[in-house]
């Protein structure tokens, strides 16, 4: 089965300046106009018109349009011209026709959660030794990242009896970054669901003034194969639906940490700040084949941090933040139709 993603509500919005060419419409004002909501990313140069629960995705300039994120249409695919998002008449009378639909989204779901505490066993990942009220405290990664996965992983399992939450590990264990990516790979879904990658992390800092909490997704310019199969025999129409798809995994997980960053900041308020999204191709995001995102919770190597790290009432609120965070993307999710799935 080959899992397909869609763009969701409020994902990114870019504001193009609006000006018409040569018998053409602004995709933007058109858009406004016939009551459909337009995602766009503008390093991605991709978007997504939604209406009614269907969708149109498009790149600019490959000729091609995914409807429903099933059906792959030849057409004349939105163009950028003097910095305006532009399509032809043919094109957006064809999408009012589609978009106007009906659809069942009853079906559409979240079917499972990986948790991925960093780092255990002989590894610990980052550490540190403080002296705390008199009393020397080891502060390790792989103890934060555990505690806080758990913690997490029952919040999960309270809220959602009907979904698979998973951990990569829950116990002290060593695991490869192979391991844990191949572990969420392998993850079985039905028809229709979708699966989540949360890796959690600690950070450190030669700087012991840096402090805060962040999280990273995967470059959106880093290209991999996310198809799990051929689905053409064109090269050309495999490369695009690859492409269509990487950008979909891409913008979910900016959502993703937009909501956990929030979610976090709801939870601990002054005790610690938000550093912000951000973008690298560590492994676990760029060989996860899915939605997925990196969290770094602290540094500990900043001594007021490090004690919060070390307390267990704040790693539940921690943990608290990121489920908050993930609960609103499940809702958002499966209330925008998620996902479509062709066996």
């Amino acid at each position: 089965m080959i899992k397909k993603w869609v763009l969701l509500t409020a994902l990114i919005f870019f504001t193009l300046p609006l000006s018409v060419s040569a018998g053409d419409l602004n995709l933007v004002e058109e858009a406004r106009e016939n009551g459909m909501v337009l995602h766009w990313d503008p390093l991605g140069r991709s978007g997504v018109l939604e209406k009614n629960g269907h969708y149109i995705s498009f790149s600019v300039g490959n000729g091609f349009v995914l409807k429903d994120f099933t059906l792959l249409v030849k057409e004349d695919a939105p163009y950028i011209e003097d910095n305006s998002l532009m399509v032809s008449q043919s094109f957006m009378s064809g999408a009012e026709n589609f978009l106007n639909g009906t659809v069942d989204i009853s079906s559409y779901k979240i079917g499972a959660i990986l948790i991925d505490p960093g780092h255990g066993g002989k590894d610990p990942g980052a550490l540190r030794e403080w002296t705390f009220d008199g009393k020397k405290v080891k502060i390790q990664e792989k103890d934060i990242t555990l505690t806080t996965g758990l913690m997490l992983r029952d919040l999960l399992q309270k809220a959602y009896p009907d979904k698979r939450i998973l951990m990569t590990r829950s116990t002290d264990v060593y695991l490869k970054l192979e391991e844990r990516t191949e572990i969420a790979n392998s993850v079985k879904l039905n028809e229709n669901e979708a699966i989540l990658y949360v890796s959690i992390h600690v950070n450190a800092s030669l700087d012991q003034s840096v402090s805060g909490y962040e999280s990273w997704y995967l470059t959106p310019d880093y290209r991999r194969q996310v198809l799990d199969r051929k689905v053409s025999d064109d090269e050309d129409v495999q490369s695009i639906l690859n492409d269509m798809m990487e950008e979909e995994y891409t913008l979910e997980s900016i959502l993703i940490s937009k909501f956990v960053l929030e979610g976090i900041g709801e939870q601990v308020g002054s005790l610690s700040k938000s550093r912000g999204m951000k973008a690298n191709d560590w492994f676990v995001v760029k060989n996860s084949m899915m939605p997925s995102v990196l969290l770094e919770i602290g540094f500990l190597t900043n001594e007021t941090e490090a004690r919060l790290l070390g307390d267990e009432s704040y790693l539940k609120k921690v943990a608290l933040g990121v489920y908050n965070g993930l609960q609103a993307f499940v809702s958002h999710f499966e209330r925008s139709r998620g996902f479509t799935g062709a066996n």
